[in-house]
C-alpha cells in the first residue's frame, strides 16, 4: 500500500498538472489502479484493492495459525503451572511445621498482601479506564464531572483515585523513590571502589608473602622448633553426611604427629550419628593421628557454646594456633604450611584466612548462582580489605587464629549467630590485624536447596543487624583511630549489611510495581535497567564462567532481598526469630581426592579394618549397618507464600505497563515476577540432567 502522506498543503490545491493515466495489467494476480492526479498516488489505497482474495486468504490462515499456536502454549504453560500448584498443595500438608514457626515473618507476609490487593483493584480502574479513553487528562473524550454533572459513579470514582495520587501518594512516592536511589547510587559506587581495589591488586599482583622457605631442611633436621602448636577443631551437629570425609581431610594434613591436636566437637543429639563419628575418631587415633572427641553435655550457644567449650580445656594453654573447619570443609594437606607461616615475626596479626572452594558449584541454577556472590564477596571484598584495611568479617571456617588473640579479644560469645564476626569485629578494635589468602582454597559445599540457601542467609542477615545493635557501644568508646570507626559503622555494617537489602526490595519489589499504577511517580530506566546491568557485570567478573547467567543473578538477587529485608529487621529489632541457628543441610559432595582415599579404604579386607580399629567383628558389623545410608526421603518442594504474592504483585504491575506501552519496565517486571514464581514454587534449586 502506498504511504499515506497528504502533500496537499504543498502543492496548490486548485491547479492540476498532468494528464490521467490509466494502468491496466493483464495478470489477473493484480488489481487495477487508477491514478488521475499527482495526489492520487499518495492517497491511501483500500485494502481490499490493494490485495486479491488468494493472498488475502493466506495472510488471514498463517495469523490464525500463529494465534492459536501462541494461545495453546499459552493454556499449555497456565495448565502446567497450576499442576506444579496442585503438587506442591499437596505436598505441603506432609510437611511438618512447628507452630511457633508459623508467625515468622507475619507481619511483612500482610504488608505485601496488602500492597498485592490494592494493585489488583488500581489495575482494575486502569484497564476499565483504557478502554474507555480516560487514562490521559489531555483527552478531550474525557468529562472530568462536578458536583452538579456526574456521568456515574465509576466514572467519578476514578476521576476522584487521579487526583488523589496526583496530591498525595505520587509525592509521598517519589521522596521515598529518591531516597533508595541514593542509597542505590551509593551503594553501587562503594561496589566500583572495590572492584578498582581489586583491578589494581591483579596489576600489580600483590598479595601475602613469606620472607624465604621456613620449612628448609638447612635447619637442625628432627628438631621440631620450626613448627609451632597447632590446635584443629572441626565443630559439628548432626553431619551424617559429610562427617566422614571432613574428618579424613583434616587427619591428613602435613604437620608434625606431635606439634598437631585435632578435636571433633560434635554436638549431636542423634544417638546414631554419634557413634558413627566416634567410630571414625577411633580409626585414625588407631592409625596415629592425635585426635580427641569431645561431646557437650549441656548444649548452649550453638557453634559459640561449643568452640568455648573446647577452648576452655586445660591442655590447649599448650598450643599458640587454632585452625577451625566446618563439618563438609576438606582442606588441602599443606593448608597449615600455607597459613601458619605468615604469623612468623608478624606479632600483630590475629588471623590468617583462606577462600572457599565448591564442589558442587555446578550441580543446578541455585549453586551457580550462590557461586557467582561468593567468588564476588572473596575475591573482591576480602582481598581488597584484607590488602587495603587489615580488617575483614571472619567467616567462621577455613581460617588460622593466634589463639592470644582469641584470649584478648574475649573468646567466644553466644550472644549472636555469627560468632565468626562478632570474634573478628572484637579483636579488630584491640588492634589485631588480618591476612586473607585469596590463591590458598578449602573445598567446601553450597546448599543446594531453596529452604537451606534461605535459612543460611536469613542467619548471614539477621546476626549481623543483632551483632550491630551490641557491638556500637563499644565501636564508638574503642581507641582505633576514627576512620577505622567510620569504616565499621557505615560501611561494614550499614553500608553492606543494612543499606543493601533494604533499597533493594524497597525499590525493585515495592516501589517499582506501585509505581506502574502511580505514573507521577515513574523510576528513570538507567535505574531500572542500566545501572543493575552494569553492577550485575560487575559482580560476576570473578565468576567468567558464569556470564551466560548475568540475568538470572539479577533477578535471583533481587528476589532474594526479600529474604534479605525480613532477616534484616528481624535482627536490627531483636525479633523472634533473630536467634534462631539452622544447620545447613548437606549433601556430602566429595572432592576427586576424597572419592580416591574413600576407594582405597574400600578396597581394604574385613580383617585389615578390625585390626586397624581394634574393634570386635559384632562391633563392626552393628557400624557397618549404621554407615548404610538411610532410606531416601523423596525430596518435598514447599511454597513459599511471600515469594508467591510478590510474584502476583509485580506481574500485576506488569500488565499495567504493558497498557501504558512502558517496553522496559514491562519486560523487567514480567521476567522479575516469573523468577519469583519460580522461587515460590520451589523450582530454582532443581537439578541439571
Amino acid at each position: 500500500m502506498a504511504p499515506g502522506l497528504d502533500f496537499s498543503d504543498w502543492w496548490a490545491k486548485d491547479t492540476r498538472k498532468g494528464t490521467p493515466v490509466v494502468v491496466k495489467m493483464e495478470n489477473p494476480n493484480y488489481s487495477v489502479v487508477e491514478i488521475e492526479d499527482p495526489d492520487g498516488a499518495f492517497r491511501p489505497v483500500e485494502k481490499s484493492r490493494g490485495k486479491n482474495a488468494k493472498k488475502v486468504t493466506w495472510v488471514l490462515l498463517l495469523r490464525a495459525h500463529r494465534a492459536v499456536g501462541c494461545v495453546a502454549w499459552i493454556a499449555t504453560l497456565f495448565w502446567a503451572l497450576l499442576g506444579t500448584v496442585k503438587k506442591r498443595l499437596i505436598f505441603r500438608q506432609d510437611v511438618a511445621m512447628a507452630t511457633e514457626k508459623l508467625g515468622k515473618g507475619k507481619l511483612l507476609f500482610t504488608i505485601i498482601k496488602a500492597f498485592l490487593v490494592t494493585s489488583l483493584m488500581i489495575l482494575a480502574f486502569e484497564i476499565v479506564a483504557y478502554f474507555n479513553g480516560w487514562q490521559y487528562f489531555n483527552n478531550p473524550n474525557l468529562h472530568i464531572p462536578r458536583t452538579s454533572d456526574t456521568q456515574g459513579l465509576f466514572h467519578l470514582a476514578y476521576v476522584t483515585w487521579l487526583w488523589f495520587r496526583a496530591d498525595y501518594i505520587a509525592p509521598l512516592i517519589q521522596a521515598l523513590s529518591k531516597f533508595c536511589v541514593a542509597l542505590f547510587l551509593i551503594q553501587s559506587a562503594d561496589r566500583l571502589i572495590l572492584c578498582l581495589g581489586c583491578f589494581w591488586i591483579k596489576y600489580k599482583k600483590i598479595k601475602p608473602t613469606m620472607e624465604g622457605d621456613p620449612f628448609k631442611l638447612d635447619d637442625v633436621e628432627g628438631s621440631g622448633y620450626q613448627y609451632p602448636m597447632v590446635l584443629v577443631q572441626i565443630p559439628m551437629c548432626n553431619e551424617r553426611e559429610v562427617y566422614e570425609q571432613s574428618i579424613s581431610a583434616v587427619c591428613q594434613l602435613d604437620w608434625p604427629k606431635d606439634r598437631l591436636l585435632i578435636q571433633v566437637l560434635d554436638d549431636s543429639d542423634d544417638e546414631s550419628i554419634r557413634c558413627l563419628i566416634k567410630a571414625e575418631v577411633a580409626t585414625w587415633n588407631q592409625r596415629g593421628v592425635n585426635i580427641i572427641y569431645r561431646h557437650r553435655l549441656v548444649r548452649t550457644g550453638y557453634k559459640a557454646g561449643n568452640l568455648k567449650s573446647a577452648m576452655s580445656c586445660e591442655y590447649v594453654k599448650a598450643y599458640e594456633f587454632v585452625a577451625i573447619f566446618d563439618a563438609d570443609f576438606q582442606p588441602n594437606p599443606d593448608f597449615l604450611k600455607k597459613t601458619v607461616p605468615h604469623f612468623k615475626d608478624n606479632p600483630e596479626l590475629g588471623l590468617v584466612q583462606a577462600r572457599w572452594g565448591f564442589v558442587n558449584k555446578d550441580e543446578n541454577l541455585l549453586t551457580r548462582l550462590q557461586n557467582i556472590n561468593l567468588c564476588f564477596h572473596f575475591e573482591v571484598e576480602q582481598q581488597v580489605n584484607g590488602v587495603f584495611l587489615k580488617f575483614f568479617g571472619f567467616n567462621g571456617t577455613a581460617g588460622v587464629w593466634r589463639i592470644k588473640a582469641l584470649e584478648e579479644s574475649g573468646g567466644w560469645l553466644e550472644r549472636t549467630t555469627v560468632e565468626d564476626m562478632d570474634i573478628a569485629v572484637r579483636a579488630h578494635l584491640n588492634g589485631w590485624k588480618f591476612i586473607f589468602l585469596n590463591d590458598v582454597k578449602v573445598l567446601c559445599e553450597v546448599p543446594e536447596s531453596y529452604e537451606a540457601y534461605r535459612k543460611q542467609q536469613h542467619r548471614w542477615h539477621s546476626g549481623p543487624m543483632h551483632l550491630f545493635r551490641l557491638c556500637l557501644p563499644a565501636i564508638i568508646t574503642s581507641k582505633i583511630a576514627v576512620w577505622k570507626k567510620a569504616n565499621l559503622i557505615l560501611l561494614f555494617f550499614l553500608l553492606r549489611k543494612l543499606i543493601l537489602p533494604f533499597y533493594s526490595f524497597t525499590l525493585f519489589c515495592i516501589i517499582l510495581p506501585l509505581t506502574m499504577f502511580v505514573p507521577e511517580a515513574e523510576l528513570p530506566v538507567w535505574v531500572i535497567c542500566y545501572v543493575p546491568v552494569f553492577m550485575s557485570f560487575l559482580n560476576i567478573l570473578p565468576a567468567p564462567k558464569s556470564f551466560p547467567f548475568i540475568v538470572p543473578y539479577l533477578l535471583f538477587e533481587n528476589t532474594m532481598s526479600v529474604t534479605k529485608f525480613n532477616a534484616m529487621v528481624s535482627g536490627l529489632f531483636k525479633l523472634g526469630s533473630s536467634y534462631e541457628w539452622v544447620v545447613t543441610k548437606k549433601a556430602g559432595r566429595s572432592s576427586e581426592s576424597d572419592l580416591l582415599a574413600a576407594a582405597e579404604r574400600e578396597s581394604k579386607t574385613p580383617n585389615q579394618l578390625q585390626i586397624e580399629s581394634g574393634a570386635s567383628e559384632s562391633e563392626l558389623t552393628e557400624l557397618n549397618q549404621l554407615k548404610v545410608d538411610p532410606v531416601r526421603v523423596k525430596r518435598v518442594n514447599k511454597i513459599y507464600r511471600k515469594e508467591l504474592t510478590l510474584a502476583f504483585l509485580l506481574l500485576t504491575a506488569s500488565v499495567r505497563s504493558l497498557l501504558a506501552a512502558q517496553g522496559v519496565h514491562f519486560y523487567f517486571l514480567l521476567f522479575q515476577g516469573l523468577t519469583f514464581l519460580l522461587v515460590g514454587l520451589d523450582l530454582i534449586g532443581e537439578q541439571m540432567s
